[in-house]
């Protein structure tokens, strides 16, 4: 008898960045603890494994001035989370925090301390940084050079990990002590191991050494391939990794961060997924995307009018905070290519080429889809982004999900306690 694979889904907390619909009269605050609340509240509804919360760790500016689009505040993660864990029972809680500009014994107390308040429900996102621009806010400032970047990772990982193990499951501390090239340390941990072993270990990067970090380390892979060659390519690319380091398959969950757009018919969904684009690129959100790629002042363009004829600068430096454009002179021929053929002005472009909308339609054809990703091992599950703070995810939960459990491609109850005991993953074992 075949066993059904089922799909693991997960919330992303929207309110950072311009693709949030702050025109909504939905729209509430990014802020208040009630926004948290609800949107965790609605995916604990949905049976959903966990609650994923970004990271910021100072403004982004754009021309030297704090970029306006931007949303101005964001909490601390954890803080959030452990709120949270009061006023849910099941639901995972996952925190975006950075490898680079913080220390393996505090952020492993910290982490711990979340895993027990929740009675094992705790994760880390783990992300690095190589911006000096971003570590002005520390001490260290921008030491690390990026090449350097996933080694300091896997080693903040790996010593983080050392630390959860320095209590044995019966309970007794044990003296760690750790040196390596990044960390050199050795004391006593505070903190018994938690309910699920250890928080679970996310990880989002698509280079090579990003899938080889994953391969090796995560738990969770949260990607950015939302069409089903992209998700099976990434996904054979990276469980085929996993043997060498004696892993299974089974042993990691790739969940690719998507959107939902529903509508009564197709049509609708179209129009509706239309419109949110249309609100997410506003012509100042054009410009934006424009001088992010060519590196230099496009305000004198007309969002409306054609896009620049002049190639950009290699070494733009007029964003701040942000993840530069790989190859901006290959990026800009595919948006001229685009314009020319369908005759785009710049905001029509932008749209176009930068859509966030993974599946449109109906309740009914956005569960087949999703199915279809999983079941054609294009993915383990999802993460899904709303376009709203904090109701995004109701319909969702509302109009998919039971569509979801009738197909039996997805839980009817949650089965155990911890984030690993949803997720299908093993307690890690105890090498003290």
């Amino acid at each position: 008898m075949t066993v059904r694979t089922r799909m693991h889904l997960a919330a992303h907390f929207p309110g950072v960045n311009s693709t949030t619909v702050w025109t909504d009269p939905r729209s509430k605050s990014q802020i208040d603890f009630a926004s948290f609340e609800h949107l965790a509240r609605t995916a604990e509804r949905g049976l959903f494994d966990f609650f994923f919360l970004a990271e910021g760790l100072r403004l982004r500016e754009h021309k030297g001035r704090i970029h306006d689009l931007d949303v101005v505040g964001r909490p601390e993660s954890i803080t959030v989370l452990n709120a949270l864990a009061a006023v849910t029972e099941r639901l995972g809680l996952a925190a975006t925090v950075n490898a680079t500009f913080n220390e393996p014994y505090e952020l492993a107390r910290r982490l711990a301390t979340l895993d027990h308040l929740s009675g094992g429900r705790a994760a880390w996102n783990v992300v690095t940084s190589s911006d000096a621009f971003t570590g002005e806010n520390f001490r260290r400032g921008g030491f690390l050079d990026r090449a350097d970047r996933y080694a300091r990772a896997a080693e903040f990982v790996a010593t983080a990990r050392e630390l959860w193990d320095s209590w044995t499951p019966e309970g007794v501390a044990r003296p760690f002590a750790h040196q390596g090239r990044h960390f050199d340390i050795a004391g006593e941990f505070v903190l018994p191991r938690s309910p699920q072993g250890q928080p679970v270990v996310i990880q989002a990067g698509d280079s090579d050494e990003g899938r080889e970090f994953a391969a090796a380390t995560a738990d969770v892979v949260f990607t950015g391939h939302g069409t089903l060659d992209a998700g099976r390519e990434f996904y054979a690319d990276v469980k085929g990794r996993l043997a060498t380091y004696g892993r299974s398959p089974e042993d990691l969950k790739i969940m690719p961060g998507v959107t939902v757009v529903l509508g009564d018919t197709a049509a609708d969904a179209r129009e509706r997924a239309a419109e949110i684009r249309h609100r997410q690129v506003s012509p100042q959100n054009a410009l934006l995307a424009l001088e992010r790629i060519w590196g230099v002042d496009l305000s004198s363009y007309d969002p409306d009018g054609p896009l620049p004829d002049i190639d950009p600068e290699l070494e733009p430096a007029l964003a701040q905070g942000r993840v530069r454009v790989a190859d901006p002179l290959a990026v800009a021929e595919r948006w001229r290519a685009l314009s020319r053929a369908k005759g785009l002005s710049i905001r029509q472009t932008v749209i176009e080429a930068s859509g966030r909308q993974s599946f449109v339609g109906t309740p009914e054809t956005v569960a087949a889809e999703l199915d279809e990703f999983v079941t054609a091992g294009a993915a383990d599950g999802f993460i899904l982004v709303p376009h709203l703070t904090p109701g995004g995810l109701d319909e969702f939960v509302d109009r998919v999900v039971p569509l979801l459990q009738e197909r039996g491609a997805f839980r009817t109850e949650y089965t155990g306690t911890t984030l690993r005991s949803h997720l299908g993953l093993p307690e890690p074992v105890w090498k003290g």
